[in-house]
Formats: C-alpha cells, sequence, structure tokens
C-alpha cells in the first residue's frame, strides 16, 4: 500500500512538473509543526517559501506562530502573529521588495460532518503592518475533505480535500483574492501527514503576494503530550 501510495504521489509530482513548463506552475511548501498540550491548548509554528515558477522565481517567504483554544468540540478558536516578505517578479528574492510585512490575526474555524464528509468554515481577521502602511483584511474560507483507507490507531492514512477562499478588507475595491485548493493527504503516522496539491490564486489589483496556478507540497507535524488523550485527526486544517 505504501508503495502504491508513494507511486501516486511520485507521478502527480512529474505530471506537475512537466504542465509547469507550459503554463508557469509555480512551488508553494509549507512545514507546519503542532504541539497538543491537552484537550483544550495547542500551539503551532509554521513557514513556508513559494515561488512564481517551478522552484525558481522565488519571491515570498513567511513564518508565523500562535495558539489554539478548543472551544466547542466543533469550534476552535486562534491566535497567531508572524513576518510575511514578498519580492518582486523576475527571479529569485529580487530588491526591492514589494511588501514587508508583520501581521497578527485571530480566527474561528466551526466543523461540521455529514456522514464521512467533514464540513469547515474558516473565519480570519487580519491587522498588517505593511511596507505600504496599515491594513485590514478579512477571509473567509469553506472546505470539503473526505478521509479513507484502512483506519489505523484512531485515523484514517488518506485524505482528499477542496477549499475556496475568499478575501476582503475595509477599504475599495473591497474584494482582494480568491484562492482555491484541491489536495491529496497521506498519513504515514500519527505525527507526520505528507501533503500535495494544486492551488490556483486569483489576484484583483494587488501586487503584495502575488501568484495563480502552485503546486503546494506540505509536510506536517504533530506532537501530543502523553496526558492527551484521543487527539483529532484533522490533516486538513492547516494556515495558508
Amino acid at each position: 500500500m505504501n508503495r502504491s501510495v508513494l507511486a501516486i504521489v511520485l507521478y502527480f509530482t512529474a505530471t506537475n512538473a512537466s504542465i509547469a513548463q507550459n503554463f508557469d506552475l509555480g512551488s508553494w511548501n509549507i512545514l507546519n509543526l503542532k504541539y497538543t498540550a491537552n484537550d483544550k491548548w495547542s500551539i503551532f509554528g509554521e513557514a513556508q517559501l513559494r515561488s512564481l515558477k517551478f522552484y525558481r522565481n522565488f519571491h515570498y517567504y513567511e513564518y508565523k506562530a500562535g495558539f489554539n483554544y478548543k472551544a466547542h468540540k466543533n469550534a476552535t478558536l486562534s491566535l497567531g502573529a508572524g513576518s510575511y516578505q514578498t519580492y518582486r517578479e523576475g527571479g529569485n528574492f529580487v530588491l526591492p521588495k514589494n511588501n514587508d510585512e508583520f501581521r497578527v490575526w485571530p480566527q474561528i474555524i466551526v466543523f461540521q460532518s455529514v456522514g464521512k464528509l467533514k464540513i469547515e468554515q474558516r473565519y480570519r481577521a487580519e491587522f498588517r503592518f505593511t511596507s505600504n502602511g496599515y491594513r485590514n483584511r478579512f477571509r473567509y474560507r469553506v472546505g470539503l475533505s473526505y478521509p479513507f483507507g484502512k483506519e489505523i490507531d484512531a485515523y484514517k492514512p488518506f485524505q482528499i480535500s477542496v477549499s475556496n477562499e475568499l478575501f476582503f478588507t475595509d477599504k475599495e475595491p473591497y474584494f482582494e483574492r480568491n484562492r482555491l485548493l484541491v489536495a491529496f493527504n497521506y498519513k504515514p503516522s500519527k505525527t507526520t501527514t505528507l501533503q500535495v496539491g494544486y492551488l490556483h490564486q486569483f489576484d484583483y489589483k494587488i501586487n503584495d503576494e502575488t501568484g495563480r496556478d502552485f503546486l503546494q507540497v506540505g509536510y506536517f507535524i504533530d506532537l501530543f503530550r502523553k496526558q492527551s488523550s484521543n487527539p483529532t485527526y484533522n490533516i486538513y486544517l492547516k494556515d495558508n
């Protein structure tokens, strides 16, 4: 089974690499670490690196950290902060930067299950201290995920997911961005998750964090305190 999954992932990656030559598929890379202290509290840290072409013309990186509080079995509150750096197009980290930003963001995530299908809604407010002045932004994401495969240690090893996210501001033209993601996830153990996906981003009259089509590759590590029982298996919930 593991060999079959590896073959699928390698085929998907090779296919996207070939397609990238035709329509400038970029790369979107994620490394995420989460530590669950108990059934209510957890902390996280994440780094991302993005390029506008297939692993070249790197133009963006970010790193952030925060904490989560499980207020209800179907609702989680979070608070995060981080650094977000965007460079100009045309090469690897071309100066001057388009944007140098520090961001603070509270959010709430609401979950619902319909049979095996999991539904997620995420509401996030961003307070952005940028090189072009202070900005507010508001994001709404809705997603569906379907875990499958033979259950191992209270989790299923595979998952497919799709999500769409809208970005708004409190100034004209109000609408900023739309982000669509389709992803395949493989969880080889309780503490690690691998993700491969296709992300399409449409930007409306903004010049920071530009992008169009990306191959998304993620590696997620989930650590649990021994006292924390029945960890939540949700490899779809990631902070893009």
